[in-house]
């Protein structure tokens, strides 16, 4: 066999990555691609932060080829039209990409199967490449995935996992291949002002600092908002610059508990994987519908504008929206509180929060974003779907000093200790020296309004 095709898709990396070891190993050239797929553009699910991180992430993917005597070939279009057209120009027999789990990947992959085949090529589709474990393997005895995370974790724990591959030593690309530019952050608008760089090797540096100094403190420090003391590897598991297996070893590696408890999101990760790929319909429709009548767009047109610009007057709700503005990502205990905050609290569709989050994080994944949003809306795999997160008492636990709320509403910045967390108890010339909303709704009426419109969906007395 002399040429295969490298399809990459979300695994822009060199290091541990299945498909383009075995195109090596059964082949004397490789193409390596990268298309630009339209479908997705045109299904809204591009947005400015996420192609800037891309467009860095194809860079350093490019450079690491030319590093091995390679290059990235870089193609825009129907995913399935391109791919058969450089199939056709290297004269392959065979095409290699990574397996997902979205209803479109799936679709996705067929079509691509079928045109391959139709002229005489094979494709091969490789798990545990954006997975540690792949979605449905693990299955309980009466149902095709996991409702529930721990059953799901304890299985998940005791999988044993493939080996690392190290990164290939050289890339042979055949000539003739025409190739778009690559894409810069450079050309985009609207970015966030502090997006992170992208690419796999400023991913493996972050990791590998991670590991060394920071995650031995994960266990107790994760839910420390001002500490700031969680990886930020998400965007890189997003786009696949870090292997999800390769971090699980070293983190097993490093052992204890800070480590443990890392390795239990990179399970989460894939929880939501093999629930998302059993239910792709989850991306958009509930997982355990309530009934929900939410508010209507129009009713909730301003306190929804509020939320989205970090104006609601509950400080801890804006800092976690006013970073999200800024860096493409938000602390995960923000992503929490400000989901909770509305849909609980203001009583709004979860779709509009995951929408809203979708335009701006880097880390935008379909999976965890749709579930985790689903999971505070009491419409997910939360086993406590009624569950509510007061703003203020979470505020004081997870930011005691307030430093995470002046770092991000610098209007409060003047506000000493706990109180930065209740500007609102201020009273005559310090309150009206504040440029900062009163509350859009009140903690307890909120609740209120909550319990009684779950009632009332539900036909049941509040």
């Amino acid at each position: 066999m002399n040429v295969s095709v490298v399809l990459f898709t979300s695994d822009l990396r060199l290091h541990d990555h299945p498909p383009l070891r075995a195109a090596l190993d059964g082949s004397r050239r490789v193409v390596p691609l990268f298309v630009r797929d339209r479908a997705i553009d045109a299904a809204g699910f591009t947005a400015p932060n996420r192609l800037a991180f891309l467009a860095d992430c194809l860079r350093d993917l490019d450079a690491g080829l030319r590093g091995r005597d390679g290059r990235l070939v870089v193609r825009s279009g129907d995913l399935v039209d391109q791919v058969c057209e450089v199939a056709a120009e290297a004269d392959a027999d065979e095409v290699h990409m990574a397996a997902d789990v979205s209803g479109y990947a799936h679709r996705r992959e067929q079509r691509l199967r079928r045109a391959l085949e139709a002229e005489g090529r094979r494709l091969h589709v490789h798990e545990t490449v954006t997975t540690a474990v792949t979605p449905g393997t693990l299955t309980p005895s009466s149902s095709d995935h996991f409702a529930v995370f721990t059953p799901y974790f304890r299985q998940w724990s005791q999988q044993p996992l493939r080996a690392v591959l190290g990164a290939p030593r050289a890339v042979p690309v055949p000539d003739g291949i025409g190739s778009e530019e690559l894409p810069s952050r450079a050309d985009l608008p609207e970015l966030s002002e502090g997006l992170a760089p992208g690419g796999e090797t400023e991913g493996r540096r972050r990791v590998t600092a991670w590991l060394r100094s920071d995650v031995a403190a994960y266990q107790d420090r994760h839910d420390d908002l001002a500490g700031d003391a969680t990886s930020r590897l998400s965007p890189h598991l997003h786009f696949g610059t870090l292997s999800p297996v390769e971090l699980v070893h070293r983190a097993r590696k490093a052992g204890g508990p800070g480590p443990e408890a890392f390795v239990r999101q990179l399970a989460w990760r894939d929880f939501h994987r093999q629930v998302l790929g059993a239910r792709p319909d989850t991306a958009r429709a509930d997982y355990r519908t309530k009934h929900d009548r939410w508010r209507s767009e129009r009713a909730a047109r301003e306190d929804v504008e509020a939320w989205k610009q970090g104006r609601t007057g509950y400080p801890i709700v804006d800092a976690a929206m006013r970073q999200l503005r800024h860096e493409g990502w938000m602390h995960n205990r923000g992503r929490l509180l400000t989901a909770s905050f509305l849909t609980k609290t203001l009583y709004v569709d979860w779709r509009v929060g995951a929408r809203h989050f979708l335009r701006y994080l880097v880390d935008g994944d379909l999976a965890n974003n749709q579930l985790n949003w689903q999971w505070m809306a009491g419409t997910g795999t939360d086993t406590r779907p009624n569950r509510v997160l007061n703003p203020v008492t979470q505020a004081k636990r997870y930011d005691p000093d307030g430093a995470y709320v002046r770092r991000w509403v610098p209007e409060l910045a003047r506000l000493e200790g706990v109180s930065v967390h209740e500007p609102w108890k201020l009273r005559g010339p310090d309150r009206a020296a504040i440029d900062y909303p009163d509350p859009v709704v009140d903690l307890s009426a909120g609740l209120a309004r909550f319990r009684a419109a779950r009632a009332r969906d539900r036909g049941t007395p509040a």
